[in-house]
């Protein structure tokens, strides 16, 4: 499996913007296509966003879309969630997942990074 650390969590005002970094190591990056989660106090883990292996196909929950992007830079081995015009129900854990090209489910997960926004 591939490891996966994420970073650029922290408090924000809503309104406000952060972008979120997720690093692999261990396989070839461009053999998964990369996603994003996110967990929230008392909930289910819920899909934020997912893009392609090549970067070209990128998908958003609704809740996000418009606000959220994700991309990647395969050369770096890493992935990108930016968000904007950032909302307290944005406020959780964010994961960084991988999944194999073809493959079902997302299977490599990171550990996590705190985002908090403020009302």
């Amino acid at each position: 499996q591939v490891q996966l650390v994420e970073s650029g969590g922290g408090l924000v005002q809503a309104g406000g913007s952060l972008r979120l970094s997720c690093a692999a190591s261990g396989r070839t990056f461009s053999n998964y296509d990369m996603g994003w989660f996110r967990q929230a106090p008392g909930k289910e883990r819920e899909f934020v966003a997912t893009v392609a292996w090549n970067g070209f196909i990128r998908n958003y929950a609704d809740s996000v879309k418009g606000r959220f992007t994700i991309s990647r830079d395969n050369a770096k081995n890493t992935v990108y969630l930016q968000m904007n015009s950032m909302k307290p129900e944005d406020t959780a854990v964010y994961y960084c997942a991988a999944r194999e090209i073809r493959g079902v489910n997302f299977n490599s997960w990171g550990q996590g990074t705190q985002v908090t926004v403020s009302a």
